[in-house]
């Protein structure tokens, strides 16, 4: 039995150089605010003079009291009907008012200095409730602009009537001139001119709200910004939180460009390095393995370039990207042990270069581990949705524990949205396991478990033309199942392996002992048949497995199980039966299956596990001395035959398949009571 052998040779350096110089290449290349400050605690560096000027940024809350304001006090939008002026001032200028036709003059003198204040209807200008009129302003559009007017000095209809009657009283003071303007209709002239637009007032209203200022004043260079001990006050982080910001935007890095790049590459080199020696303490396997190892390259760089581009953009987004999708990715090819180290060097990142890394750090590795444990007990359809909203609890429960201890301070209402976003996202980018599957040949848990299902079309298949066969591949699969389990051995793929590994013996059912019933009371299949005729009916199990394999698309790695199950041994019972009839030895090689020796465990156990289920039906005693005979014997003769020489499998792990199937034999041929016959009455 071989154990791995790692050689660093090219498949296994270009993934990491390519690690290494993308990241080298994307890493930022701006300098970071480099220090680190908290509200109502002193300011533990050296006192700090601007650099630079620079504007002094609002706060979160002091730009959302600002809008609300903005918004409870609505300016209402009125359109000047130049029509309604033009038409009653020409009318004023042509009634006939009989013996006072030297009112007209004043008539229309005061009609236009009326309407060009601008008359409404008598419910008045359109205020918000408890605003004061003396004070508020309407916007009037007139000649296609609009500008701002007291509304104090717009006429209510009835007002406009008043105020009419006064100017003309005023030039014929002895006349009762309101009779005449009754009478001769001239109040009916006066109508409102100023028309409510409430379209435009909402669409006004709502860009004003959009314009509100960022800055509350501005810091000049060489200004002090805060003593070394001096308590940093809210004002004194406000200004903090704006230097900082513009800072980073644009004061970039000072000092030689080499020594930044210098910096740049020896972070990558670290990640790179760390991704290596978590690959290779925990499966070297992987190093052989380049379609798996150029997967887990891809994986840790995917969420090395999210992290970087959103914390360049919009590093408040950063709650809200499903980082903790990395571990389903592992999940799906990787057993647990390798998910944890992957996915704490896929984060380092976010260690490095966010604010509040640290919390994002741990926040999306605890939210990882809860993700994998909850995801293999809800992962079928719309069961995905709960996992989704456990991941959402852990992110919520561990922001809250930073938060509690003062490490964050941003919105937590903001926060929790973009978290629960976060999480809903890794349903919808989980189907993206399946483009991996293609694009990397890798064969994913998901699609081991629909192998798994016995309902699919092949296996119903072999139930209906080989039910022993079936039966067999049930029993080979429980018992397989149990051997993996003990020594941490892929599952579900030497499940998948066990259902499909005799598929070939449905074309051929009745040339196998189990499915000799189909026989019915005729002849069996190798009555008449010659040895040598038997082991290639036999044999030939294994190619026509391998046709149908490839004709329903079986994964390739499910497929080996087929070509491995009995690697190059013979069949025993017509190979013993030619030589005992005076065969020639040297004419043997039709009973020596032509496939190929087990490597992997699963291969390693499923061969164990299909000739142990196979022989034990021949079984004529049932103690455990029996049972470990038995086992000893089968392991010892695969020994013997060499088929175990590839296996990378240890001699610790082989003497645990070994206890777990005697075990099991034990639990199936136990001795069962025999039940009393009633005695007639």
């Amino acid at each position: 039995m071989k154990r791995p052998e790692v050689k660093i040779n090219y498949r296994v350096a270009v993934p990491l150089v390519a690690l290494f110089v993308i990241l080298t290449l994307v890493f930022p290349r701006s300098a970071k605010f480099a220090y680190d400050y908290k509200k109502g605690s002193p300011w533990a560096h050296e006192t700090l003079l601007a650099q630079f000027d620079f504007p002094i940024l609002k706060t979160d809350e002091q730009l959302r009291e600002e809008r609300s304001r903005n918004k409870s006090v609505v300016i209402p939008y009125y359109r000047f009907r130049q029509d309604v002026v033009d038409n009653n001032v020409k009318a004023a200028g042509s009634l006939d008012l009989g013996g006072y036709s030297s009112f007209r003059p004043q008539v229309v003198s005061a009609l236009e200095s009326i309407y060009s204040h601008g008359i409404v209807t008598d419910e008045g200008v359109k205020l918000d409730k408890g605003e004061d009129p003396n004070t508020a302003v309407i916007y009037v559009q007139k000649d296609k602009r609009a500008s701002k007017r007291p509304a104090s000095e717009v006429y209510k209809e009835s007002d406009a009537r008043a105020k009419l009657l006064s100017d003309v009283s005023a030039k014929h003071p002895k006349s009762n001139v309101d009779s005449v303007l009754r009478a001769t209709g001239v109040y009916e002239l006066i109508s409102p001119n100023l028309e409510y637009d409430s379209r435009t007032t909402d669409l006004v209203n709502s860009e004003a709200t959009s314009k509100i200022s960022t800055t509350q004043g501005f810091v000049s260079a060489g200004e002090l910004i805060v003593k070394e001990g001096e308590i940093v006050t809210a004002e004194v982080a406000q200004i903090l939180d704006s230097y900082k910001v513009e800072f980073e935007n644009n004061m970039g890095y000072g000092g030689p460009k080499i020594v930044f790049w210098i910096g740049n590459a020896l972070l990558a080199l670290i990640i790179t390095l760390l991704f290596f020696l978590v690959i290779y303490f925990l499966n070297k396997r992987i190093f052989k393995d380049t379609r798996r190892f150029w997967y887990l390259a891809l994986v840790v760089l995917i969420s090395a370039l999210t992290t970087l581009a959103v914390n360049r953009f919009a590093p408040k987004f950063l709650y809200m990207v499903p980082f903790t999708l990395t571990a389903l990715y592992l999940e799906a090819f990787f057993k647990n042990k390798m998910i944890v180290p992957i996915c704490v060097v896929s984060f380092m990142p976010l260690l490095i270069f966010p604010d509040y890394g640290v919390m994002l750090f741990v926040m999306f590795i605890v939210a990882s581990v809860v993700a994998v444990f909850a995801f293999k007990y809800f992962n079928q359809g719309w069961q995905q949705f709960i996992t989704a909203i456990i991941v959402f609890v852990s992110l919520l429960v561990t922001y809250f524990a930073f938060r509690c201890i003062g490490k964050v301070s941003d919105d937590p209402y903001q926060a929790m949205l973009f978290l629960f976003i976060g999480s809903m996202l890794n349903v919808a980018g989980y189907p993206l396991i399946y483009l991996f599957e293609k694009m990397f040949g890798l064969v994913s848990n998901s699609r081991l478990r629909e192998l798994c299902d016995t309902n699919n079309p092949l296996l119903r298949d072999l139930e209906q033309k080989a039910p022993g066969t079936f039966q067999h591949s049930l029993q080979v699969m429980n018992m397989a199942d149990a051997c993996a389990r003990a020594v941490e051995a892929n599952v579900l793929l030497v499940r998948a392996g066990a259902l499909y590994h005799d598929i070939g013996k449905m074309l051929n059912p009745t040339c196998f002992i189990e499915n000799d019933s189909l026989s019915g009371n005729g002849p069996h299949y190798h009555d008449g048949l010659t040895p040598k005729e038997s082991a290639i009916a036999i044999i030939k199990h294994v190619y026509d497995g391998l046709e149908l394999a490839k004709e329903y698309n079986l994964p390739d790695l499910v497929t080996a199980f087929i070509k491995t199950h009995h690697g190059t041994s013979n069949t025993g019972y017509f190979y013993a039966k030619y030589l005992n009839e005076g065969g020639d030895p040297k004419d043997v090689d039709c009973f020596f299956y032509k496939g190929a020796k087990p490597r992997s465990k699963e291969q390693v156990i499923l061969m164990l596990c299909d000739s142990v289920e196979a022989a034990s039906r021949t079984l004529k005693d049932n103690s455990p001395e029996t049972f470990s005979e038995f086992v000893e014997n089968i392991v010892e003769s695969k020994i013997i035959m060499g088929q175990l020489d590839d296996a990378e499998l240890s001699i610790r792990q082989l003497n645990t398949v070994k206890d777990v199937l005697k075990s099991y034999l034990a639990q199936i041929y136990h001795e069962r009571i025999a039940y009393p016959q009633r005695k007639s009455e």
